[in-house]
């Protein structure tokens, strides 16, 4: 049973004690620091995971009274960098991985932060908004999902967070199939606003979801020492599952790029095309429209005027010119 906590006192969301590696057990933030403080034997890999809302003014006053979280965790909260990273502060793990909204419609205002600190024996995890990945992770934890360690559950929250990538780009991918079917018959609409929107977004989600590797490659080179091998190669494996999803994405963005360039190409025909007749209709009627201007002239020595075959011989001299002139644009057509 998941239990919710009334944000008016510590902007707790939930709050999960793994024993044994046994599925997780309710508790509050009163009774986590307790067990955290206590002189009591832990397991190797017990920990708790609390998960805070910093929306409620309430959130990081309790964090920094009730809970060890390392100066760097603070220090993440309020920089102005949000990039993907994972670094090592005095033995602790600090993290800040970028999400997407649990309804999220390709909107880039939908993308947030989410802040860790992973410990021993404590993983702490805040947000401002509600984010996808994190609350997939609190519903399998609900229903009984079991974690081994507090990095198993940042393995686990990549490995979600990865596979809400992999639906983004999937569900990407089936708009620009509908798009590139739309300009093959002709059709685009105004496709080519959704084609610009839908780069932003994948732009945004790349600079902000790729990983930092410098950082990423100091942490595996040189991990805190509490560990293991085994957490140690599962958070290698899932950052580089991250790693392909990221260069899906941008293989994706490279065809959108290709597929706005062809429809910017074909605009650019359509439109030199439309130059081209209204040029056209301009140069065939020069000729008429010359003729007609100086025969109208209400002055005396209009040529042909008592000639009984004069308009015929204005409609030749017209016809010549005209087809002259139809020759000579045609032969200088794009």
């Amino acid at each position: 049973m998941d239990i919710t906590y009334g944000a008016d006192r510590t902007g707790l969301l939930c709050g999960y004690r793994f024993e044994n590696g046994a599925p997780g057990v309710p508790v509050d933030l009163m009774e986590a620091a307790a067990w955290l403080q206590s002189e009591l034997p832990k397991g190797k890999a017990d920990f708790v995971w609390l998960h805070f809302n910093l929306s409620d003014a309430a959130a990081e006053a309790s964090i920094r009274k009730h809970l060890n979280a390392v100066p760097g965790f603070f220090e993440a909260l309020h920089e102005g960098s949000r990039s993907t990273r994972i670094e090592d502060a005095h033995d602790t793990l600090i993290a800040v991985v970028n999400d997407v909204a649990y309804e999220f419609a390709f909107d880039p205002a939908e993308m947030s932060s989410l802040w860790l600190n992973v410990a021993p024996h404590m993983a702490l995890s805040a947000r401002s908004h509600p984010l996808r990945s994190i609350d997939r992770m609190r519903d399998a934890v609900k229903n009984g999902k079991p974690l081994e360690s507090s990095v198993s559950f940042l393995n686990h929250l990549l490995r979600e967070q990865g596979d809400v990538l992999v639906r983004i780009v999937r569900d990407a991918t089936v708009q620009v199939d509908v798009v590139e079917d739309k300009f093959l018959v002709g059709r685009l609409h105004n496709r080519r606003a959704d084609l610009g929107r839908l780069r932003r977004v994948l732009v945004r989600l790349q600079r902000l979801l790729a990983p930092e590797p410098g950082a990423l490659f100091r942490l595996l080179r040189l991990p805190p020492p509490w560990i293991s091998e085994r957490d140690l190669e599962e958070l290698r494996q899932a950052t580089e599952e991250f790693s392909l999803t990221i260069r899906d994405m941008s293989e994706l963005k490279e065809r959108i790029k290709l597929l706005q360039e062809e429809i910017a190409a074909q605009v650019s025909e359509e439109t030199n095309r439309s130059v081209f007749i209204l040029t056209m209709v301009t140069v065939l009627a020069l000729p008429i429209n010359i003729v007609a201007g100086l025969l109208g002239m209400n002055v005396g020595g209009v040529p042909l005027a008592d000639y009984p075959h004069g308009f015929m011989v204005i409609v030749a001299i017209i016809g010549v010119f005209t087809a002259f002139a139809a020759w000579y644009a045609y032969r200088k057509k794009p």
